[in-house]
Order: C-alpha cells, then structure tokens, then sequence
C-alpha cells in the first residue's frame, strides 16, 4: 500500500551506523511513500545511504547545522518535500522512521493513511512510548511539552519532531515562521494555530519509542541490556547539559507565542 504523502527527512550518519537498518528497511518505506526524500549531511559517507538511493529515495547534501539550529535543516526538508509536488508530507528524522518501519509498520502505514486529513498533524508518544527514552530526555521534553500545553491549550507531545504537514502548511511555514533552531518542535504549530486558517491535531504512537539504541547494538549488549545503557547515558552531567540546552531553546521559542498578558 503506497500512499500519496512524501516521506522527508534529515539524516546524519557520520559512522554508518543506520547502514545494515537501511538495508533492512528502505523497502519497507517504499512501500508505505510515494516518494521519498533526505537532507543528509556532508559529514554521512555515500556508503551510509546506498541502501536508501537503491529504494529511490532523493538524497539533498548540505553541512550539518547541530543539534541547536536543526530548524534549518528541518525547513530545508520541508522544502525539498514540497518541492516533488507532494500535497502531503510527512516530516521525520530518518532514524525515527527506520526504526517505526521495523517495528511498527502496521502503524506508521495507519498514519501517514491519516496524515492527508489534517494541515498539520502533531505525531507523539503513547505514555509508554515517551518513557522508554532516557530519563534526561523525559524530564527536560516533559517541560516543553507543558509549556507548549499553557500556550496552546493543548496537552500535545511536540517533542518527538515528526509532523505531518500539508502543501500550504508548509508554504506558510517558510514564509512566514524563520525559526531555525530546534525550537520549530513548538514555533511551527503554534505559528500555524496563531492563524486559526489551519486544521491541526495529534496522534500519539507506540512507534516513536526511543530509537537511537538501533544504532550501538553492541555497547547496549556490553552494558548489559538496554535499562542498563540508558543509566549510564543519564549517569552522565553532559547529557542533562544537551538536553537542557535543548528545552530551553524551545521554551523560548513558545514564548514569542505566548499571550501578553499572561502574568
């Protein structure tokens, strides 16, 4: 089943980790999108994406922006998704979506089924889903997502960075909406409800677990199992650091959209 929405993403795989997950999975994205589209990094090896050139995908080269201003690479990918004609795309980092199509891709075919619906569709965790990522991650994004609740009036998880955005959404977006921080988790959707022109909405998934274990399958054996990795990720200072950084800049992203006279 081929649905009519364009699948875009921004990838970065400096070691090839995601290479033999490509490999595996790139058929199963072909099946489920139209098209398929990657802004990768300069700093990926062409060996990192031949399984996904082999499936079709378009790959787009450009320099890493990190982690702070991924909002550029984000509304460059939105762009290029637009740009195939898609009336529909759907926004995603590429290992997220590797890992839904392995395991849930009942689901994430259901969903981008969904996404065509909407102007702008929100895809979230289920509860379970959110707490399976490292308690550094949980507690920080857990602020974003309150605040982006008190601004919005939505209680939404924002943080997962996967969207479904129609064709003139996403005109809008890059017209209007400059952010180019990681902050467009939250700048992007409340621009577009700051407009009332657009139906938004959400969808919590189980397939939007945590993934970035996919990629170091034999330091997650070596410490033991998976509850084990993640302790000493969250055992670490410069991990809650990041990840702070990180909330902040989206707190204050959501600020600009906050009421004037909120006390």
């Amino acid at each position: 089943m081929t649905t009519h929405v364009t699948l875009t993403c921004v990838h970065h795989d400096p070691e090839s980790r995601l290479r033999d997950q490509s490999e595996r999975v790139a058929p199963e994205l072909r099946r489920i999108f139209s098209t398929i589209v990657v802004r990768v990094t300069d700093a990926t090896p062409d060996d990192a994406l031949t399984p996904l050139v082999r499936s079709g995908a378009a790959i787009h080269r450009a320099p890493s922006c990190g982690h702070l201003r991924l909002g550029r690479a984000r509304r460059e990918a939105l762009r290029l998704g637009i740009e195939t004609g898609a009336h529909h795309v759907l926004f995603c980092d590429l290992d997220r979506v590797l890992h839904w199509a392995e395991y849930y891709a009942a689901e994430l075919t259901s969903v981008a089924g969904l996404i065509p619906a909407y102007d702008f569709l929100i895809l979230g965790r289920t509860q379970r889903a959110f707490e399976s990522h490292p308690r550094a991650q949980c507690d920080t994004e857990a602020i974003v997502n309150r605040v982006f609740a008190r601004v919005s009036g939505q209680e939404w998880d924002v943080t997962a960075a996967a969207r479904g955005v129609s064709r003139r959404a996403a005109a809008t977006i890059l017209d209007g909406c400059p952010d180019e921080t990681i902050g467009t988790d939250v700048s992007w959707p409340l621009f577009l409800q700051r407009t009332g022109l657009y139906a938004i909405g959400a969808i919590a998934t189980e397939g939007l677990e945590y993934e970035t274990a996919d990629r170091f399958p034999e330091d997650v054996a070596a410490a033991g199992g998976i509850d084990a990795w993640k302790a000493r990720i969250d055992a670490n200072p410069r991990e809650w650091s990041m990840r702070l950084e990180i909330a902040r800049l989206e707190v204050e992203a959501a600020t600009a959209y906050a009421p004037t006279d909120a006390p």
